[in-house]
């Protein structure tokens, strides 16, 4: 835990909001796959045409998000 402090703001960031992105990524494709019962209609839905825009913006914003939250987390209020 002690890494976290001394790494700067940035780093952790980009860091959190990395791995926030992969597994948030994953998660919604994988629900919506359960969701629709098929993977045709998560592409459709997701990656059609006008669509992706939407969800690589709410992707994005989620994680960076995530990822600010995060390191001010580690590095100004878990000391």
């Amino acid at each position: 835990m002690s890494n976290r402090i001394k790494e700067s703001f940035l780093k952790l960031t980009i860091r959190f909001s990395a791995g926030f992105l992969v597994f948030f990524s994953i998660f919604k494709i994988v629900l919506k796959i359960f969701k629709t019962g098929s993977f045709n209609q998560m592409v459709a839905d997701y990656f059609g045409s006008g669509n992706w825009h939407f969800f690589v913006a709410q992707i994005l914003i989620g994680s960076l998000m995530y990822g600010l939250f995060m390191a001010g987390y580690y590095k100004f209020i878990k000391k």
